[in-house]
């Protein structure tokens, strides 16, 4: 049966998924096929969106499925990842003005079975799978076989989950700790609480860790007019701050990065305790990969450590951040072909 390009299979058929990332900038969407191991699928096709330019999650899966790639797919399973509270496979999308139901993705597409995680749940499922090419260490660490796993991911928002072990298997659980109170540790950090009080009522530790988060800091530091970024409202604002700290051409865009770095840091050791993520902790989202440079020289693990009595838990940790940007659509493609 063919609607919108998309087809449910006959029993016969094998298996393809559909999968996808739903961010508050980007969205991605991608057609998987069971992978030779059973576990990680094999990726088909993946497209990138501009998530505001559509309405709806349908929209933007009818527009998928007129993909040459992808039209008359035969697809059984999707599951997406959404940056929000999962509630009965529907969600409300923080940074997006969407509403997002399983059940309307099923009838629209007649699939089978769709399902909702949080995002960063999503991700965790991906963890995992990863191979070593995917990820590049901050910290080598002595991993524990039978611990916990947590992830953390700043870019338009911060996300963060635990993967709890549960017998002999990472089983994720979803989280809106990006929405937790910020905690100065600083002189410096009681500035910037300060401004975030001043500015939106109460500080989350989003406010700091998250692309917009880099721009609270920027304003901060910036004692006179950036030479370097003009507009601090701008959507590029982010990326030309990131670029002048790591070229050092503008001191209070590089102390903004210290900043970043520091609470980046400190908020992984903090999901670290909280899930005694002894097997290892990750660090996901598009900033990441960009700033690896600022995140490999020291600031981050110093951060990260200065946690009292946890010192020494934590300094036998691995830290790694997750170099391919795709994880969070693979992590979706991981659940549904489990189901």
């Amino acid at each position: 049966m063919m609607e919108n390009g998309i087809e449910v299979k006959e029993q016969s058929d094998p298996r393809m998924i559909l999968a996808g990332d739903i961010g508050g900038t980007k969205t991605l969407l991608g057609l998987f096929a069971p992978g030779p191991d059973a576990v990680r699928p094999t990726s088909v096709c993946v497209r990138a969106f501009a998530t505001l330019d559509y309405p709806g999650l349908t929209d933007m899966i009818a527009d998928f499925a007129r993909d040459p790639a992808v039209h008359g797919a035969v697809v059984t399973h999707a599951c997406f990842g959404v940056a929000g509270p999962v509630l009965d496979d529907a969600a409300e999308l923080t940074n997006v003005p969407w509403r997002v139901n399983a059940r309307d993705v099923e009838r629209a597409f007649d699939i089978r079975r769709a399902t909702l995680l949080n995002d960063l749940q999503a991700m965790a499922y991906a963890v995992p799978v990863l191979s070593r090419e995917e990820v590049h260490p901050i910290q080598e660490g002595e991993p524990v076989r039978t611990g916990n796993m947590a992830l953390i991911a700043a870019g338009t928002g911060l996300g963060q989950a635990l993967l709890h072990r549960v017998d002999g298997r990472f089983v994720p659980s979803p989280s809106e700790g990006g929405h937790a109170d910020y905690a100065a540790r600083t002189e410096y950090d009681v500035l910037v609480l300060r401004d975030l009080t001043r500015r939106y009522g109460r500080a989350e530790v989003e406010h700091v860790i998250s692309g917009p988060g880099l721009v609270n800091l920027f304003r901060v530091t910036h004692r006179a007019p950036c030479v370097v970024v003009d507009d601090d409202e701008d959507p590029d604002a982010p990326a030309q701050i990131t670029a002048a700290a790591l070229a050092r051409r503008c001191q209070g865009c590089i102390e903004a990065l210290q900043l970043f770095v520091d609470a980046y840091g400190a908020e992984a050791g903090n999901v670290a305790v909280r899930g005694v993520a002894t097997a290892g902790v990750f660090i996901g989202g598009g900033i990441a990969p960009k700033i690896l440079a600022a995140l490999t020289d020291g600031r981050f693990l110093r951060a990260f450590l200065d946690k009292g009595p946890m010192q020494p838990l934590l300094s036998r940790v691995p830290v790694q951040v997750i170099l391919n940007q795709d994880a969070g659509l693979l992590g979706a493609a991981v659940y549904a072909a489990a189901l």
